[in-house]
Parts: structure tokens; C-alpha cells; sequence
């Protein structure tokens, strides 16, 4: 049976690391007062491997009643939303939003991963994140990356992280090749689930396929 049904433009939100759904909940009703019909996915984010939720949300997806539909990712989020693109192609997906997605290695997981606690700590589907490379489907979707600058968050504790950094991913770590559009905004890793700034501009590139880029704002 189908578990959503709406006129409006339907948009999944997918959370990222040691994360619940519930975390989305302010992103998502900022974009319905944009006019979108919001859903969560949740999902287990360290028991699973990444090609086992891809295919969860696959199966979530399929029971969504929607001419089209968008996906916003936040930091393995977005790279659970590109896995699942690859290995079930979505022939409605519409456009995407990456937040703080890194999509080109991890600086902290990788440190991480050489120790015994810390390969515990990001799970399965970080590990997998880490053993290959982002499924490169850019070119098949329009896929927006957002950044943060704002150094605020437990990945400097690790020291090295490249700058500038969001606290948690490097700015260059979110580069993806094929990508529409590509913009930094003053905010941390966590903070962008929070930032009005960064709502925005998620309704800006889902509304025309590109972000709002002025100077005169962070």
C-alpha cells in the first residue's frame, strides 16, 4: 500500500551518521512552508551497510505516490541517496541536494577507520563509503552540493582536517565531478540541518536547478 500520496512536490529527506529521521523535522517543515510535501526516511545508519539501506530506500521510495520526486541528503545521507540512485535507478527521481556530503574521501572517517574503536564508531556504511568511490550518476540527475564553512564541530579533535572545513567535512571533500551546482555557506556540519540560509537555498536549487550565489552573504 502506498504510504504517501500528494499534488505537491515531493521531497525525501534522508539523515546522516548516528542520526535518527527525527533530526530532518526542521529542514523539512521550512520546505513545506516553501510548498513541498516533505517525508523522512530513517534507517539504521551504522548496522547496515551502505548498499543494504540503498536498497531500503529504495523500497521506501516505491511506495510513494509522486510524478517526481527530490531528495535532500545530509552528510552520509547524500552519499545513501547517490548509492541508491546507482544501484536502483529512480525514473522519477528529480533533483538532489547534498549537504555536507563527502563525496570525495573523509579525513575524519578515514582516521577513524584505523583504529579498532573508531572503525566501530562510523559504522558499516561509512566503511563501505570509504572502500569505493562515490557511484558517479551526477551526470543522470541534477545534483546540488552544499558546503559549510563554519569550523565547528568534533572533527578537529583529529587535528589536520583540511581547510576550510564545516567542523566535520573539508570543503574540497564535497566536490563531486558532473554536479550542477556547487556553493559554501557560512554554517557547520550539524548547524546546516538548522540554518534558515541553508533552507533556502535547498528550495532555491530544487525550484531551478541552481543556488542562490551572492557575494554579499555567507
Amino acid at each position: 500500500m502506498p504510504v504517501e500520496k500528494s499534488t505537491k512536490e515531493t521531497v525525501v529527506l534522508v539523515h546522516g551518521l548516528w542520526m535518527r529521521g527525527w533530526v530532518m523535522t526542521l529542514l523539512g517543515l521550512r520546505l513545506q512552508r516553501y510548498g513541498f510535501h516533505t517525508i523522512v526516511f530513517s534507517y539504521p545508519s551504522m548496522s547496515n551497510s551502505l548498499s543494504q539501506n540503498a536498497l531500503f530506500l529504495s523500497n521506501f521510495v516505491t511506495d510513494i505516490v509522486a510524478p517526481h520526486i527530490h531528495f535532500i541528503g545530509h552528510s552520509l545521507g547524500g552519499l545513501l541517496v547517490m548509492q541508491m540512485l546507482a544501484e536502483y535507478p529512480e525514473p522519477r527521481a528529480g533533483r538532489i541536494v547534498l549537504a555536507g556530503s563527502p563525496c570525495h574521501a573523509s579525513y575524519v572517517a578515514s582516521k577513524l577507520a584505523r583504529m579498532g574503536l573508531g572503525r566501530y564508531l562510523i559504522g558499516r556504511g561509512m566503511l563501505q563509503c570509504l572502500r569505493q568511490k562515490v557511484p558517479e550518476c551526477a551526470d543522470r540527475y541534477e545534483v546540488g552540493s552544499i558546503a559549510g564553512c563554519k569550523s565547528l564541530g568534533g572533527g578537529r579533535l583529529f587535528g589536520g582536517l583540511p581547510s576550510p572545513n564545516d567542523g566535520v567535512v573539508a570543503v574540497e571533500e564535497t566536490r563531486m565531478p558532473g554536479t550542477s551546482d556547487q556553493i559554501v555557506l557560512n554554517v557547520s556540519h550539524s548547524g546546516m540541518l538548522l540554518s534558515t540560509s541553508v533552507a533556502h537555498q535547498v528550495c532555491m536549487f530544487l525550484r531551478h536547478g541552481y543556488f542562490f550565489h551572492n557575494p554579499g552573504s555567507s
